[in-house]
């Protein structure tokens, strides 16, 4: 603080009793040296450099003083007096909204050490010194400093006022704050601002300055600094526990990293894939050490402003506390569904798409390259494998620098050849997990329902093993092999809802038949011909339906509803009536319905007698006959119903060995309906004997309720008989890992939806394609595709695969040339299976880890993989697997 100046009659008193001052220059040289001299007012601004506020009305006093050239003038200003600026004298906080020029002046440091010097500051007053700083476009004195108020998590009533240059950092708001609430150099910490409408944001980027951050002049921000708790949590983060449970946790100690975590309705794909890569050692050393805090990258347009980081960060720092049993991954699971909204909700998801998307978020909130610089791809054109290899890792590392490329990042070789020109492409791409296949079986096995003809044989349930990419006729000769039926007398359907969903032809795929597929296969005659205008059998779809009041206020008004399995019935197409058809479906269901006794019939008879006097058949209704109607002698051997001496086709007694009677009661009545069996149909033709079709025909019996309760056997209807095939298991030998590794080196042809462009042929080419593995990472991720998709068809591979738990070998696949003096070794050693059972529509992903520790300390790799856990793992197991590079 420099003491107040003196007048020149003082001069005398004042040097004896402090030290010699500089001689002050005259009132001409005072004047240039301030106003015009190479650190006066005029010289230009530059950043980061200090300027000194002087008050107007004491500068302006100054300037009369020196150009009135006499130092013994009245005009003399006497000391340097802010006092105009301040609010008050305690704070010495300036006034708001001064303006240059009007209320103070701006001086660089010499000029206002020169002024000090020779005529001393107000006695108390503080300096009010300023930096220049590089606004957009602008350097510029920034005269209002941002004041912010700095307080703890913990407590919130001791607050602590600081000023910053818009310039200056956020983390140097953050040691401010630690400095100032003794926080020590081990505890991590973050900061909160109190926004306008009173929430509060986190400032994430402590790299950007003030202003970046929108802490603007003029207003007074509080800032919150919060101490991360012992067990990995925050303080404003409430873990989502009762009370009790939470009472417990304060005084669990256990082995760090040995920690559960809790399922959000079925997250157990994200917690399965969270715990493999929470096992890989020198990734939790990187986050548990944060050495992640300055290498997150907020400004990369392809990551996720550092949120998946920190999130992933926070949850690590808590399963390896040491203070949890388990925890609940709720802000984990925000993030990834707010940057990837395919994961929002509960749902199941694929364990190894969580996993992929982690790990290439993770790599671009944490990429080290902050401006990524074009590269151009380049084909080995000739060039020797090693030198194209070590170029293409190279403009890898350009764009990508990241500790999951150090960790978990490779080489591919891909060969692409020609079939036209022979022209050979290489080049070489970076992956960050092998997907290999799995050897898949050429045989598929399905069950079915054989219906015989002969209506005394339940239906039969046969497990067949068919050509995967065999054709309907195939599951038809499959099935002849157990029945002794000809593939001929054999038509397939598939049933849905009491109604035929599809009827296939012999030369349909298998592949449209899904194994969900509820499949019958019924016999048939041979001379069948469906819908077809021969003069062979037809093939005549049947439903059961049951009349149902309608829940309506016209009670005369009735509903048909669909009941039992469908059949299919071959009738021959020039002897079909009405009557006839009845008999012949009478007798296809004698094994479920009762005939009527002869009470039954007397009941009815009357009544049916002057109902059917002299009438005729009517579409959609069967009148009542006798025993001698011709239509009953046409019905013909196909039909298995019989007329005086013929016998049906499978010898079991038919509808002519029953007791005749002149006149017999119904049970149901016929009408033609379409496919779905829900309309009529008038597509019919009839006379008086017979009916003839324009299409397809499909036959309705309807049933009156209680007629059905008397004659109709339900429990008889739906039984069936397993044929001793269903008993049979596929057994499918276990493979090895390293033959899915060959597998996936073996040339195979591009597809034809994924062409390759031939720079030679100048056209688009079905090339061959081989990949080889050039180099390995130091923790090797294996994805085992264990679902198969089809146009037609998904379905869960579930071949067994054994793989060592050390020392799997991969020597034998990488191609890149050894060195002999100093060889590399590709040995790993399993650490980590994320494990699925159950199939497609459902399961559960669980978690298998395998803990090795490292002889120097240093952590070991892994290899995650959709395989099973153990050597021989169940069947049905799909998984991901973790292992370590020795």
């Amino acid at each position: 603080m420099a003491e107040a100046a003196a007048s020149p009659a003082d001069t005398a008193a004042i040097d004896d009793q402090e030290p010699q001052r500089e001689a002050v220059p005259d009132l001409e040289s005072q004047r240039r040296q301030i106003e015009n001299g190479e650190n006066g007012r005029g010289r230009p601004l530059q950043v980061g450099e200090s300027w000194f506020l002087v008050g107007q009305h004491w500068y302006k006093q100054w300037e009369v003083y020196v150009q009135g050239g006499d130092q013994d003038s009245s005009t003399f200003p006497g000391c340097i007096n802010n006092a105009e600026l301040f609010e008050d004298q305690v704070n010495w906080r300036l006034k708001k909204e001064l303006v240059e020029g009007e209320d103070y002046v701006l001086l660089p440091a010499a000029a206002w050490h020169y002024l000090v010097n020779w005529y001393g500051l107000e006695h108390g007053q503080p300096p009010i010194e300023r930096k220049v700083v590089e606004l957009p476009s602008i350097h510029k004195v920034e005269v209002y400093p941002v004041e912010l108020v700095l307080v703890q998590h913990s407590d919130m009533d001791t607050p602590h006022t600081a000023q910053f240059s818009q310039t200056d950092s956020v983390d140097l708001v953050l040691q401010t704050a630690r400095e100032q609430f003794l926080v020590s150099p081990q505890e991590e910490t973050r900061l909160w601002i109190r926004n306008a409408e009173g929430s509060f944001e986190r400032l994430c980027n402590t790299r950007v300055t003030v202003l970046d951050a929108s802490l603007k002049t003029g207003q007074v921000k509080l800032v919150v600094m919060e101490t991360r708790n012992k067990d990995g949590t925050w303080p404003s983060v409430q873990p989502h526990v009762t009370s009790s449970t939470l009472e417990e946790e304060e005084d669990f100690q256990g082995q760090p990293g040995i920690c559960g975590l809790t399922n959000l309705g079925n997250t157990c794909f994200m917690n399965s894939a969270l715990q493999c890569l929470s096992n890989v050692p020198q990734l939790t050393e990187y986050f548990l050490k944060n050495q992640y805090v300055e290498e997150l990258n907020f400004c990369n347009p392809l990551g996720m402003k550092g949120e998946i980081a920190q999130a992933y960060a926070d949850l690590v720092k808590q399963a390896w506390s040491g203070h949890h049993r388990s925890i609940v991954p709720q802000m984990f699971k925000t993030k990834v569904g707010h940057f990837a909204s395919q994961f929002l909700g509960y749902q199941q998801h694929d364990s190894q798409e969580l996993l992929s998307f982690l790990l290439d978020g993770l790599h671009e909130d944490l990429n080290r390259v902050k401006k990524k610089e074009y590269v151009e791809l380049c084909d080995a054109a000739g060039r020797p494998d090693q030198e194209v290899a070590q170029e293409a890792w190279q403009n890898h590392k350009r764009r990508n620098d990241s500790v999951i490329v150090d960790t978990f990042h490779g080489l591919f070789k891909s060969t692409l050849v020609c079939p036209n020109c022979g022209n050979v492409s290489v080049t070489f791409d970076p992956f960050c997990y092998l997907s290999v296949p799995l050897p898949v079986s050429h045989k598929r096995v399905m069950e079915v329902f054989f219906v015989s003809m002969d209506p005394r044989r339940k239906p039969e349930q046969h497990r067949l093993v068919v050509p995967k990419k065999g054709k309907i006729s195939d599951l038809c000769v499959a099935l002849a092999k157990h029945t002794g039926i000809s593939p001929e007398r054999m038509m397939v359907a598939d049933v849905f809802s009491h109604r035929f969903y599809k009827i296939y032809q012999l030369e349909e795929s298998l592949s449209s038949i899904l194994d969900r597929d509820d499949i019958f296969i019924y016999e048939v005659s041979g001379r069948t011909a469906v819908g077809e205008n021969s003069r062979e059998d037809v093939v005549l779809p049947i439903y059961l339906r049951e009349r149902t009041p309608a829940r309506d206020y016209d009670s005369s008004y009735y509903g048909l509803m669909l009941f039992g399995h469908p059949l299919l019935v071959s009738v021959p197409r020039d002897r079909l009536s009405w009557d006839s058809l009845y008999h012949i479906l009478l007798y296809r269901l004698s094994r479920y319905v009762t005939r009527p006794s002869s009470d039954d019939e007397d009941d009815g008879d009357e009544k049916a007698d002057l109902e059917d006097k002299d009438s005729l058949p009517k579409p959609g209704h069967v009148t009542e006959g006798s025993s001698q109607d011709p239509g009953l002698e046409q019905a013909g051997p196909s039909s298995g119903v019989v007329s005086g001496s013929r016998a049906p086709v499978d010898n079991s007694p038919g509808p002519s060995h029953w007791p005749q009677r002149a006149r017999r009661k119904h049970l149901f009545t016929l009408q033609t309906v379409n496919s779905n069996g829900t309309s009529d149909r008038s597509t019919f033709n009839e006379d008086t004997y017979g009916v003839s079709f324009s299409s397809q025909p499909y036959i309705a019996i309807d049933w009156e309720p209680e007629m059905k309760k008397r004659y109709y056997d339900e429990v008889e209807a739906e039984g069936y008989v397993k044929h001793d095939c269903v008993g049979y298991v596929l057994k499918k030998a276990p493979v090895r890992l390293q033959e899915c590794i060959e597998l996936f080196t073996t040339v195979e042809t591009l597809e034809k939806e994924n062409p390759w462009y031939c720079p030679t042929c100048k056209q688009h080419q079905l090339a061959t394609k081989k990949l080889d593995l050039w180099m390995l990472p130091e923790t090797l991720i294996i994805h085992l595709k264990r679902f198969s998709y089809t146009k037609f068809s998904r379905e869960k591979l579930d071949t067994l695969v054994e793989f060592p738990i050390r020392d799997l070998d991969f020597s034998e696949f990488v191609i890149k040339p050894q060195n002999d003096s100093a060889p590399e070794l590709y040995k790993y050693d399993l650490i980590a299976v994320s494990n699925h059972y159950g199939g497609l529509r459902d399961g559960h992903c669980m978690y298998q880890g395998h803990t090795h520790g490292g002889g120097d300390g240093v952590g070991i790799p892994q290899w995650t993989q959709h395989l099973p856990a153990t050597r021989t793992a169940a069947s049905g197991t799909t998984s991901m697997t973790a292992a370590s590079h020795l």
